[in-house]
C-alpha cells in the first residue's frame, strides 16, 4: 500500500502549550509512538507531511520583536526555517521510536519548494490563517499598527491572513520518490512547502503559504499513493458541525462530499480545505482519502476510523 499521511497542527504543538522547543518535541515523540504501527509496516510506504502555522506565526513575531536590532526575513524563508526543524524533530523522534523497537527503516527530511503561479487571485484575496489567535481589540490594533490583514477563523477568534495560491508542482519531487520507492520515509512540503515562482531568472521565493492539505493531496497524486490520511484534531468529518443536527460521517461518496462542500457545511478556516484537496485527490487518480484524529492514525489507514472519502 501506497500512503501519504498528512499531519495536523496537534501533532507537532500540544494543546495549551507555549510552543517552545521542547514541549514541540514533546509532541513530536507523542506523534511518533502514534505512528509506529504504519511507520513500521514492512508492506506499507509511507510520506509524511505536516502543517508550520502557529511555528511560522511565532517566527513572524519574533521577526517583528526583533527588527530593530536585526532585519526580519520574509516569509519564505520562515517557511524554510520551520520545515527544517519541525522535520529534525519529527525525523529524530520517528528514529528513536523505531531503534527502541529494533526496526530499521530510513527517515528522511526534504526542505520543500513548492510551485505557483503569479497571478493566482490568492494574492490578491489573503485567507490563509498564520499565527496565534487575537480578541477583536487586538486585531484591530495590529490592522492600524503593522498592516496585516487579519479576519475572524471559524467564530474561535481572530487570526492574521496571507495569501494561499494553488500548488501547481513540487521541485524537488524526484529527490521525495527517491527516498519514498526505496521503502524509507521522506518528510516533505513541510506547511505546504516554500512557494516559489518561476522567472526568467530562475525559482524565486514568494510571500505566501500554500495550505498543507493541498500540497499533501499533490504530492500523494504525483507519488501513486493510492490513499491519503489526514490527521487532525477531530474524530471525523461533521455535517452542521456544532449544532443540534450535527452528524458524523463514517463513508461518504466523492460526489456527496462536494454536494456538502458547495452546501458550505466546511469552513475556510477549519475543514474546508481538507475536503477540497480530498476532492481534488480523488479527481485526479486517487483512491481514498480518510480524515481522523492522529490517535486513530493506524486504524485510518485500514479504513477503520475518521471518514472515508471513496469516489
Amino acid at each position: 500500500m501506497k500512503v501519504v499521511i498528512a499531519l495536523g497542527g496537534n501533532a507537532i504543538q500540544l494543546p495549551g502549550s507555549k510552543g517552545d522547543a521542547f514541549s514541540q518535541l514533546k509532541a513530536c515523540n507523542q506523534t511518533a509512538e502514534s505512528l509506529f504501527k504504519v511507520l513500521s509496516d514492512p508492506g506499507v510506504k509511507v510520506a509524511l507531511t505536516h502543517g508550520n502555522g502557529p511555528q511560522v506565526g511565532m517566527e513572524l513575531l519574533r521577526h517583528d520583536i526583533a527588527k530593530d536590532k536585526l532585519p526580519p526575513f520574509p516569509m519564505d524563508f520562515l517557511g524554510a526555517m520551520t520545515q527544517g526543524y519541525i522535520g529534525y524533530m519529527l525525523s529524530q523522534s520517528i528514529r528513536n521510536v523505531f531503534a527502541k523497537h529494533g526496526i530499521i527503516r530510513g527517515v528522511a527530511t526534504v526542505v520543500t519548494q513548492v510551485i505557483v503561479d503569479p497571478s493566482d487571485p490568492a494574492f490578491e484575496n489573503p485567507t490563509k490563517p498564520v499565527g496565534p489567535f487575537y480578541t477583536k481589540e487586538e486585531a484591530e490594533e495590529l490592522m492600524a499598527s503593522k498592516g496585516w490583514v487579519i479576519k475572524e477563523d471559524a467564530g474561535r477568534g481572530y487570526r492574521r491572513v496571507v495569501p494561499s495560491p494553488e500548488p501547481l508542482d513540487i521541485v524537488e519531487l524526484d529527490e521525495i520518490k527517491d527516498i519514498y520507492e526505496d521503502g524509507k520515509i521522506p518528510i516533505s512540503v513541510g506547511g505546504g512547502g516554500i512557494p516559489v515562482i518561476k522567472t526568467d531568472e530562475g525559482l524565486r521565493g514568494v510571500e505566501a503559504v500554500i495550505d498543507k492539505d493541498l500540497a499533501s493531496a499533490l504530492l500523494a497524486n504525483k507519488l501513486g499513493a493510492e490513499k491519503l490520511i489526514i490527521l487532525t484534531q477531530v474524530d471525523r468529518v461533521y455535517i452542521n458541525f456544532g449544532k443540534p443536527e450535527q452528524r458524523g460521517l463514517d463513508r461518504v461518496s466523492l460526489e456527496e462530499i462536494k454536494r456538502y462542500y458547495e452546501e458550505g457545511h466546511f469552513p475556510a478556516g477549519s475543514m474546508g480545505p481538507k475536503i477540497k484537496a480530498a476532492i481534488k485527490f480523488l479527481e485526479r487518480g486517487g483512491d481514498e482519502v480518510v480524515i481522523a484524529s492522529l490517535e486513530d492514525a493506524a486504524d485510518a489507514v485500514l479504513g477503520k476510523a475518521g471518514t472515508t472519502i471513496y469516489k
